[in-house]
């Protein structure tokens, strides 16, 4: 198997981005406790809709404002209070994370809504979805292209010795392309996005991240193919999802070098087995595909199998130790019974 080089060892482990709690500080301490190898900057939407994943997206967007409404998220005329406050969200956990890395030399990775998602979320001035307005939309992943290139920029003046990896969060593009999304009214549905333009807004702000790259759904039937072509560098799957891939068109990616995030943690509290447990249906599902156990570890990146927001803030550091004892098992272990 050929693959280009990854910022990370491998047998890493890291998460998806959301966090119980509001205190970015114990977030913060517990992602660079739990998960050496590849830490992240954790989300804490118990803050409001202006700290989730939405809200954060739309504090990067350029010169597309937008406010909160009962329903969501809707673009405005100019800048208000909303978009002030989830721009202060952003600096207070990068100031966070900038104390707590000082002198962190590794990749470290940004999560971001992916275009497709944020026009799935935000509302036009009239009500409906952007995604209804065709114009709308490559406004959008334009405005959030700008806007990572941006923020990408300020994570490296912060952290100057990390190497950024940007997760695009894209849960909605399966629904995008079935054309499965409710309309405003809840009685229709919207249009599907044709594959080529999905794929070419996609690829903009990939793009524009100048960064190794990751594509997170955890959604059923992400397209492999078009994500792939979209330049990912990666794809982050709720594992338990994967028979709703495209198999074959995986394992070609797989061997040509993409790198696949596996979440094979549940995301909310329950009692974990063993990580020789946890790994095994990675470990039989990498034998199905043909591939030498020995390059197990370094194509798959263990994670949660989704933000881990719906936790308690003690399993959340049980989830990512979990991970990372997972990752080591896929390294030291990768056939079962050894």
């Amino acid at each position: 198997m050929t693959a280009e080089p990854q910022p990370w060892v491998p047998g890493s482990a890291t998460g998806i981005g959301s966090h119980p709690g509001t205190d970015p500080r114990e977030a913060a301490a517990t992602v660079f406790g739990e998960l050496p190898d590849l830490p992240y900057l954790p989300e804490l939407p118990a803050r409001g809709p202006t700290a989730a994943m939405i809200g954060r997206a739309v504090s990067l967007l350029v010169d597309l404002p937008a406010e909160t409404v009962p329903s969501g998220w809707r673009f405005t005329d100019r800048p208000g209070r909303d978009v002030s406050r989830a721009r202060s969200w952003l600096a207070e956990d990068l100031d966070t994370v900038e104390e707590r890395a000082e002198g962190y030399r590794g990749p470290f990775k940004i999560q971001i809504a992916g275009p497709w998602t944020l026009a799935a979320a935000i509302e036009l001035r009239y009500g409906d979805k952007a995604l209804a307005d065709p114009g709308a939309a490559r406004d959008i992943a334009a405005s959030l292209a700008d806007g990572v290139a941006l923020h990408v920029a300020d994570v490296r003046k912060r952290l100057p010795d990390a190497e950024v990896v940007v997760q695009l969060d894209e849960p909605s593009l399966p629904a995008v392309l079935a054309g499965t999304l409710p309309t405003a009214s809840g009685f229709g549905a919207l249009p599907a996005i044709e594959e080529q333009v999905a794929r070419s807004a996609l690829a903009d702000v990939l793009r524009a991240a100048a960064a190794t790259t990751v594509v997170h759904c955890c959604a059923a039937a992400l397209p492999v193919d078009l994500c792939v072509r979209a330049g990912a560098g990666a794809l982050s799957i709720d594992f338990g999802l994967v028979d709703t891939l495209d198999e074959e068109g995986l394992g070609r990616a797989l061997e040509s070098g993409l790198r696949l995030f596996a979440g094979i943690v549940p995301s909310h509290d329950v009692e974990l087995s063993a990580p020789t447990d946890s790994v095994e249906p990675v470990r039989t599902w990498w034998r199905r595909l043909g591939f030498a156990p020995e390059t197990l570890a370094g194509s798959v990146v263990v994670t949660p199998s989704c933000g881990l927001a719906g936790a308690s803030p003690r399993y959340a550091g049980t989830a990512l130790r979990h991970c990372r004892e997972a990752g080591r098992v896929l390294l030291e272990s990768p056939e079962a019974g050894h």
